[in-house]
């Protein structure tokens, strides 16, 4: 099979033309190739397919062969793929996700693209759409006690499930204890991923991120995206928002008339291999 490793702020997938190649059993083969000692090493897996309702489509599986809706760094790199590869020739594209149709706007550089703008679309806060248990129509600001520790949840899709919780200090937060412990409570029913936010003024705030299925990765767009809104949400920040990841920075916009978030930042190549997967 042949594959391109890319990845956005750290976050990186193993990417696969399927207009090209047929990948037999996607969750088995996403667990092999992101493996980071007997694998290929990422995050997860990325197909790239025909749509019949954008220019391409993007189906996608974590470390551990669950499936994901959306990615928003990972869209960023399957825009680079096909602009960069010669499967698109413009510098606007859509690509359908499990989470809709996305629209992305390429910055190109000598022929190559270095960095992408998503319309994220609008953000999720109804407690049945998320999901997340709640008597609550929308968690906002709502006390949970998650281990020992006591935190004030904010529940936001983009796509899929995000807890947006707020920290001191994000470089002191034990996420390998508590990451799986807000991702297998009985809250979420389809699981979540996590977000630890430090807010450092009105336009820039750091993060880190466990996501459902993959643990801590260096960068989560939606994540990123969940949190500048969940950040509005509350009053801490202004609308438009530097999220501070492990692995770079993004640029988060949130457009209040068109109640839609807008991401950018970079998507990069790392390299070209083949893999026997028998």
């Amino acid at each position: 099979m042949k594959f391109t490793k890319m990845q956005g702020c750290g976050n990186d997938y193993v990417y696969v033309n399927c207009l090209k190649e047929k990948v037999e059993n996607p969750p088995e083969v996403a667990i092999i190739v992101s493996d980071r000692h007997f694998g290929i090493g990422s995050d997860g897996l990325i197909l790239i397919k025909p749509s019949d309702q954008a220019d391409f489509l993007m189906d996608m599986y974590n470390a551990d062969g669950s499936k994901s809706n959306m990615c928003g760094n990972g869209i960023r790199c399957v825009a680079k793929y096909v602009y960069d590869y010669g499967l698109a020739d413009k510098q606007q594209i859509s690509i359908e996700t499990g989470a809709g149709i996305k629209y992305l706007d390429l910055k190109v550089e000598d022929s190559k693209v270095i960095e992408v703008t998503v319309n994220m679309g609008s953000p999720i806060t109804k407690a049945k759409m998320i999901p997340v248990v709640s008597e609550k129509d929308e968690v906002i600001a709502m006390p949970v006690t998650i281990g020992d520790r006591a935190y004030e949840m904010t529940c936001v899709s983009m796509g899929n499930p995000h807890s947006v919780v707020f920290v001191e200090d994000t470089k002191t937060v034990d996420i390998e204890k508590v990451g799986p412990l807000f991702e297998h409570h009985s809250m979420f029913p389809e699981r979540t991923n996590t977000e630890f936010i430090h807010v450092i003024d009105r336009n820039t705030i750091d993060m880190r991120v466990w996501e459902r299925g993959s643990g801590e990765t260096l960068a989560c767009g939606t994540g990123a995206c969940a949190s500048a809104y969940a950040c509005i949400l509350n009053g801490l920040t202004e609308d438009s928002v530097m999220v501070r990841l492990l692995g770079g920075e993004l640029k988060i916009r949130y457009d209040r008339e068109k109640n839609t978030i807008f991401m950018t930042g970079p998507a990069v190549t790392v390299f070209d291999g083949e893999i026997n997967l028998k």
